[in-house]
C-alpha cells in the first residue's frame, strides 16, 4: 500500500537516522490565491479560449506582468512552481501579435524537451483561440526543408541557448523578418544560467541585443523562474 505524504513525514520525523538532521521543522499554512478579472485590453479570442479551459480569471502576478510588459517594461517573474509564470508572457506576446501581425518573439528554454512542452501549450491555446499565429521550434531536430519556412514565417521561435549561438545569431542575415520585427525575448528558467553555462549564455545574449539594434529592433526582455532561493 502507498503511504501517503503525512505517513512519509511522520516517519522521518522518527527515524533515527534522519531526525538527527533535522534543525527545526515547520508546517506552512497554506495561503488563499489572489485573483483579478482579465484586463479589459485582452482580446476577446485569447480570453474565451481561457475560459473555455476554466481559467476566468488572473494571478495577481499575471495580471501585473501583462501590464508592465504592455508599458514596454523588462520584468522578471520569480514565482513557485505551478503558479502560472507561463501566461505571464503568453498573454502579451499573443496579444502584441493580434494587434500587429508582423511582430515576433523568439523564446528561448534551456533544454529541447521543455521547449516541445511549451510549443504544445502554445499552439494548444492559439488553435483554441482561433488565431492565425505561427509557432515553431528551431533545434537540431528541425528538418532542414522545415529551417526557410520558421525563419520567413514564425511569429513564435521557440529555441535553446546553443541553437541560439551557434544556428541562429551567425546567420542573422537569414533572420531578417524575425530581427527587424522582434518585440520580445523570453528567457524561461532563468535560474539555471549560473557560472560559466551562466557567462557564456550572458554574453550570447549581448550578441542578440547587437544583432537587434542593427536591424532596428528593441525587444522586451522577459525573464521567469521558478526558484527565488539565493544562489551563488
Amino acid at each position: 500500500m502507498r503511504k501517503s505524504l503525512q505517513d512519509l513525514l511522520c516517519q522521518l520525523k522518527v527515524s533515527d537516522e534522519f531526525k538527527e538532521n533535522i534543525v527545526h521543522w515547520e508546517t506552512i499554512e497554506e495561503k488563499e490565491a489572489k485573483t483579478v478579472d482579465f484586463p479589459e485590453s485582452i482580446h476577446f479570442s485569447i480570453k474565451s479560449a481561457l475560459q473555455r479551459r476554466g481559467i476566468n480569471s488572473l494571478y495577481t502576478h499575471q495580471r501585473e506582468a501583462y501590464e508592465l510588459v504592455m508599458e514596454r517594461k523588462n520584468i522578471v517573474a520569480v514565482t513557485p512552481t505551478a503558479s502560472g509564470k507561463t501566461l505571464c508572457y503568453n498573454l502579451p506576446v499573443l496579444e502584441t501579435i493580434i494587434e500587429n501581425p508582423n511582430a515576433r518573439a523568439l523564446y528561448i528554454f534551456p533544454t529541447k524537451a521543455l521547449a516541445q512542452d511549451q510549443k504544445s501549450e502554445m499552439n494548444e491555446l492559439i488553435q483554441e483561440a482561433g488565431l492565425n499565429i505561427n509557432s515553431y521550434t528551431y533545434d537540431g531536430d528541425t528538418p532542414a526543408n522545415i529551417r526557410q519556412k520558421v525563419r520567413k514565417a514564425g511569429h513564435i521561435v521557440i529555441t535553446n541557448p546553443d541553437m541560439l549561438h551557434s544556428a541562429i545569431l551567425p546567420h542573422h542575415t537569414k533572420w531578417v523578418s524575425l530581427f527587424e520585427n522582434l518585440q520580445y525575448v523570453i528567457i524561461d528558467e532563468l535560474h539555471i544560467y549560473r557560472g560559466v553555462f551562466g557567462s557564456h549564455v550572458a554574453n550570447v545574449i549581448r550578441r542578440l541585443r547587437r544583432i537587434c539594434q542593427f536591424y532596428g529592433s528593441d525587444p522586451i526582455i522577459i525573464c521567469t523562474s521558478s526558484t527565488s532561493a539565493n544562489t551563488p
